[in-house]
């Protein structure tokens, strides 16, 4: 079978005797980092031409005796160091002179249009002594989607639909909005549903109010729904705008009890959740962390039955811990902490800390009734830390015991919270939210991911457990971050040993180890090809034996920057490619 890579050649032996058709053999561009990534216009004659291209990085050594190339598919990553030559000839991006101010001559020798050359700017990236690196961007050959699974895809509504009065905020913006998603193919959207919001005067007084209007607005607007159980803060973390606390009943009972909270080393409160230490404790006016968990659950059940029987409501995602993830808050931007940070652990309530003491007591070794007291604090880096830096303490006997119990809680809740999720959504689909925790995951301690409850050093797969876990309830796994690639956070902040796509392939293939199924979601704002691009990768595995693919992928977020026309445009193309229905990208 003809691999991408010869593919990609054939294609181009297919151009190659368009050459004479558009004028001189060769011509020389002397393009500076300034014009780098630039449409340049084309000093050749001849008709316009559709070409279709692919993304290469050339990167070469030259020397006065030889010339050297290494050269990369930039999107399927294929080594092409053995067919230089034939690439050589074909496309013939050969370094002929670095001037001593910068400047790069490339030779370039395909057909291009007569207006403009279609990505033949090679980017000077960067130089070390003789070494160049340069990213040559060309147009699309890209990746035939046509005929591939189908895949739903959901927009996230603003966090502010719903405002502090449970009404719809601007329901006739809302309405054109969805009318545009709808013009694109979008399946449905995803919507918090606030605790602070529906049970936040008084307990078990729920105010459903703005979400029924809602639903009606979605249902008539002709799309699904994925409605999120938030029983977090919403506020004070990455890409909030808006402010909604938990209900203020709870609050006022923080204000005698604050180890209903999680808590940091410095005794510091944190009131975006509660603390899973409160999960069996009947602190919460007369009623545990679960049941409270329960009642809003199976009211929204009761109220929303006819959305659930017609199919409006598709899924529930269940808010298991800070911003709606299974995870600790350990890195809560309102206590300082800033990218890309360690964390802190977050097992300083007297909930918590009588489970950890009861847990080093069963294993023989009181004094480990403790947490670290060398592991940082939130800005911390793993090798400044005793705990985390290589051979440090998380490897040790104590610090093996104290991740396992930290990990296990986080199970448990997780484990404890979807009984009862399945319970009230009987016979519907559940899922459960992970962060992608990429920051400092080329380190052995992997210390951001330990610090939020993620016990996955390198010599441990930490997020197995949390798969079979799910598996255990039939919840999908709904994970973070699939458009980031490793060599964009490299670029921007080398020191944090980040490696999102590593971490990415290593959670999808335990969930589908596990045999659940995966969605995904963006973790920052995307409005460009290449992360598209990246995102269709992760969905949709290339050379995945089993053909095992996301079920629904959720766009974080519907925003006046995505509604622009050239951003919907582009975004139009994503959805059909994600639907098996476009072949490439238009030009």
């Amino acid at each position: 079978m003809m691999n991408i890579m010869e593919q990609h050649l054939e294609h181009l032996d297919s151009l190659d005797q368009l050459d004479t058709e558009t004028g001189s053999d060769s011509d020389m561009l002397a393009l500076t980092p300034a014009q780098s990534g630039q449409e340049r216009k084309s000093r050749r004659g001849g008709r316009p031409r559709s070409l279709v291209w692919q993304h290469f990085i050339v990167s070469g050594e030259r020397t006065d005796k030889s010339r050297r190339f290494n050269v990369c598919c930039k999107s399927c990553g294929i080594d092409m160091v053995s067919r230089l030559g034939t690439m050589e000839k074909h496309i013939a991006f050969e370094c002929e002179k670095a001037d001593p101010d910068g400047r790069v001559k490339i030779q370039e020798r395909l057909a291009v249009k007569s207006a403009q050359i279609i990505g033949h700017a090679a980017k000077r990236v960067k130089k070390e002594g003789r070494r160049k690196l340069f990213e040559v961007h060309e147009r699309d050959f890209e990746r035939d989607f046509a005929g591939t699974t189908y895949i739903p895809i959901y927009v996230m509504l603003p966090l502010n639909t719903i405002d502090e009065n449970n009404e719809v905020s601007d329901p006739e913006f809302l309405k054109y909005d969805l009318r545009a998603l709808k013009s694109v193919n979008v399946d449905g959207v995803m919507v918090d549903c606030w605790w602070g919001l529906v049970e936040g005067k008084a307990p078990q007084h729920y105010n459903w109010n703005g979400y029924r209007q809602l639903f009606n607005i979605v249902r008539e607007a002709g799309l699904k729904l994925q409605v999120v159980m938030s029983f977090h803060q919403c506020g004070g973390n990455v890409g909030d705008d808006t402010n909604i606390p938990i209900p203020s009943w709870v609050l006022d009972i923080g204000e005698k009890n604050p180890d209903i909270f999680f808590t940091d080393r410095q005794g510091v409160r944190n009131p975006e959740c509660l603390s899973w230490g409160v999960d069996k404790e009947r602190v919460l006016a007369g009623r545990t962390g679960l049941e409270i968990y329960y009642d809003f659950m199976r009211s929204f059940r009761s109220q929303f039955d006819e959305f659930f029987e017609d199919g409006t409501i598709t899924e529930i995602e269940v808010g298991l811990g800070a911003c709606g993830e299974l995870r600790y808050p350990s890195y809560p931007e309102r206590h300082g902490w800033k990218y890309p940070g360690i964390g802190e652990f977050q097992v300083y309530d007297k909930y918590l800390q009588k489970s950890l003491t009861k847990a080093a007591v069963q294993r023989g070794h009181g004094d480990w009734a403790r947490a670290p007291d060398n592991a940082g604090e939130y800005n911390s880096r793993p090798q400044d830390t005793g705990f985390f830096r290589d051979g440090g303490d998380y490897d040790s006997y104590y610090g093996r015991f104290f991740l396992k119990w930290y990990s296990q809680v986080l199970i448990e809740h997780g484990d404890n919270v979807l009984t009862l999720a399945n319970l009230a959504f009987e016979g519907y689909k559940i899922a459960a939210k992970v962060s992608g925790i990429h920051w400092w995951y080329k380190t052995a301690s992997h210390a951001a991911e330990l610090a939020a409850g993620f016990y996955n050093p390198s010599n441990r797969d930490g997020y197995a457990p949390i798969a079979e876990m799910l598996a255990k309830h039939k919840a999908a796994l709904n994970f973070t971050c699939v458009e980031l690639r490793t060599s964009s956070q490299e670029e921007g902040h080398p020191e944090a040993m980040a490696d999102p796509e590593g971490l990415v392939w290593q959670v999808l293939n335990a969930a589908w180890d596990s045999n659940i199924s995966v969605a995904s979601e963006n973790a920052l704002p995307c409005y460009d090809r290449d992360g598209y691009n990246k995102i269709l990768e992760n969905a949709k595995p290339l050379k995945d034996p089993d053909g095992r693919h996301l079920v629904a992928f959720t766009y974080l977020r519907l925003n006046p920057t995505l509604m622009e026309d050239s951003n919907l445009d582009e975004f139009a193309l994503f959805v059909k490619r994600l639907h098996g229905k476009q072949t490439h990208f238009s030009s």
